[in-house]
Parts: structure tokens; C-alpha cells; sequence
């Protein structure tokens, strides 16, 4: 997973715990809207930040460029496919804006993103809380991929 400049501590905190108990690695792209070190981020992980594995890097080409073979899902609600008609690879990268913008236009155009995706909602809604959205996501991943490491 890569949160591309997360903001909100609670839903940072819920994604390294959604990251340890999956065997997802959690990838931040700075600038951060928070420290690492918030009490809302612990409090979000409890006890599984030293479980989960956490890169932080200073701009998204950075976090492209540690995850050069991957293919990258945006995901984005102005998308057409659902995030259920992917096959999803190990290595595939899930990738997620910050609330409540979502990924800029330039993230979305980089050459390595793979494809745009969505999660399906009921029309007029915005969007899902951040990290509910990952753990959609992850879980379809890690399902189709037979839960290795379970």
C-alpha cells in the first residue's frame, strides 16, 4: 500500500495495523500531515507498529522508484473499473490519496501508474474514510492471492 501524503494521524495509524496484520508493506509519501510519532497514530496502531513493515519517502518519485517492478492501482473515484475486476499480483501496489482530496492529476498521469480503479458506492456519496477503503482493497488482494502468510 502507498498513502501519497497522508494527513490524518487515526487513519495512518489504522493502515500500519491494517499493514501487520495482512503482511502488507505501508509505503507514506511525504509531506505528512502529522508526526509519526502523534498520539492519534499510536493509539490508531495499538500495539502493531512493531509489526508492521513502514518506508517513509520524500516525494512519490522516490516511493516509485523503491518499488520499481510493481504494478501500481490507483484508486480513485472517478474511476470505471472495480477494484474487483483486477488479478491481482504479489508485489502489486495499491495506491491511495489523502482525504479529502485524493490523488492529484499528476500523480494519476505518472507513467508507472498501472491503471485507475474504484471502489463502487452509491451515487452522490464522496468517498470512503481512508483507511476503510485500503482495507477493502488489501483484503480482495491478499483473497485472490490465498492469503499467503495466514
Amino acid at each position: 500500500m502507498v498513502y501519497f501524503e497522508p494527513r490524518i494521524a487515526g487513519n495512518t495509524g489504522s493502515a500500519i495495523r491494517l499493514a501487520a496484520v495482512t503482511g502488507a508493506r505501508l509505503h507514506l509519501v511525504e509531506p505528512l500531515g502529522f508526526d509519526l510519532e502523534e498520539s492519534k497514530l499510536r493509539r490508531a496502531g495499538l500495539d502493531y507498529h512493531d509489526l508492521a513493515v513502514l518506508d517513509v519517502h520524500p516525494h512519490f518519485q522516490a516511493a516509485m522508484d523503491a518499488l520499481p517492478r510493481a504494478r501500481v492501482f490507483a484508486f480513485e473515484v472517478g474511476a470505471t473499473t472495480p477494484y474487483t475486476e483486477v488479478a491481482y499480483q504479489p508485489g502489486d501496489v495499491l495506491l491511495f490519496g489523502p482525504e479529502p482530496t485524493g490523488l492529484p492529476e499528476e500523480v494519476l498521469a505518472h507513467p508507472r501508474v498501472t491503471q485507475r480503479v474504484v471502489l463502487p458506492m452509491l451515487p452522490g456519496r464522496r468517498s470512503l474514510n481512508l483507511t476503510n477503503a485500503a482495507s477493502i482493497a488489501t483484503y480482495e488482494a491478499w483473497r485472490q492471492l490465498g492469503f499467503p502468510g495466514a
